[in-house]
């Protein structure tokens, strides 16, 4: 099984609630914890797109690549999209 939606999550609800408490907003919390992921897990979509359709090269990389579904496997789904869950969740409890 993989762990890694889960720990993203949680590392990303740990980000929420300490400038949710420190700051006292919470949805700016989550915002930059989830916004953090979504943007990992599009510069890995970019590379894998670099990989299996421009021969390694970056330089014939168009601008859309990291948004070609061919590029986005479950995981890396699950790896953008429970933290935003997460977060989602924990802001509506804070609140």
């Amino acid at each position: 099984m993989d762990w890694t939606p889960l720990i993203h999550a949680l590392i990303a609800m740990l980000a929420q609630a300490l400038v949710g408490l420190v700051v006292g907003n919470w949805w700016l919390g989550g915002a930059l914890a989830c916004s953090w992921w979504l943007a990992r897990e599009h510069t890995q979509a970019e590379y894998r797109w670099i990989a299996a359709f421009a021969a390694g090269h970056r330089a014939t990389m168009p601008w859309w690549s990291g948004f070609d579904p061919r590029a986005w496997s479950m995981g890396s789904l699950l790896d953008a999209v429970v933290p935003m869950a997460a977060c989602i969740a924990l802001f509506l409890a804070a609140a």
